[in-house]
């Protein structure tokens, strides 16, 4: 993965962290849309950045945002 591509992925990464955190604040309210949002980011980054390439793990672990942010992580470390 090139230097470039890594950091794109970094701040991919650190938003969809930022909503999943808005998410767990938000347990009393409506959260839909942050649901939302959060499945459409792992979605993008699966694609954008091919990372069932890196990690044929990662796609079965899409549904649990805590598990791709691990496994994100550790591509992201492993490529720099």
């Amino acid at each position: 993965m090139e230097k470039l591509d890594i950091q794109r992925l970094k701040k991919a990464l650190e938003y969809l962290e930022s909503k999943q955190r808005e998410l767990k604040r938000e347990l009393q309210n409506d959260t839909r849309s942050i649901e939302s949002l959060i499945n459409y980011l792992k979605k993008d980054m699966l694609e954008q950045f091919r990372l069932s390439n890196y990690d044929p793990k990662i796609k079965p672990e899409v549904k649990n945002t805590e598990i791709f942010i691990s496994n994100v992580k550790n591509i992201i470390e492993k490529n720099s």
